[in-house]
């Protein structure tokens, strides 16, 4: 198979994933469908879930310290994911649908 052919061949896949996302809007997958319309890899997803898990972890420790503003949280979460092209109200909408992070992702609904 030449070259031409298998470019052809990934644009045409690639259309046939923004019609399958299309007929799939409700679905309760809300943040893998937002990885696959960003058309993330698996390290940039991998390095999401870690900023989600170390920002979890400060967010029980906060709390447990009786802190009760957690914009600092908010606005760390922010300036991750703008490496990655991603927006905030996405991602927080999408983990709560999807029920990941539930913790966080509710305290920082708060801030949008």
């Amino acid at each position: 198979m030449d070259l031409e052919a298998l470019l052809e061949r990934i644009k045409r896949l690639e259309y046939h994933q923004s019609l399958l996302l299309e007929m799939n809007q409700t679905t309760k997958y809300a943040l893998n469908k937002l990885i696959i319309e960003k058309g993330m890899g698996e390290r940039e997803v991998q390095r999401l879930f870690e900023v989600c898990d170390m920002l979890s972890k400060e967010l029980e420790e906060q709390k447990a310290e009786g802190f009760v503003n957690f914009h600092p949280l908010f606005n760390k979460f922010t300036m991750k994911l703008q490496t990655g092209g991603l927006h905030a109200e996405d991602v927080i909408a999408a983990c709560i649908t999807q029920g990941l992070y539930l913790p966080l992702m509710t305290e920082l609904k708060k801030y949008l």
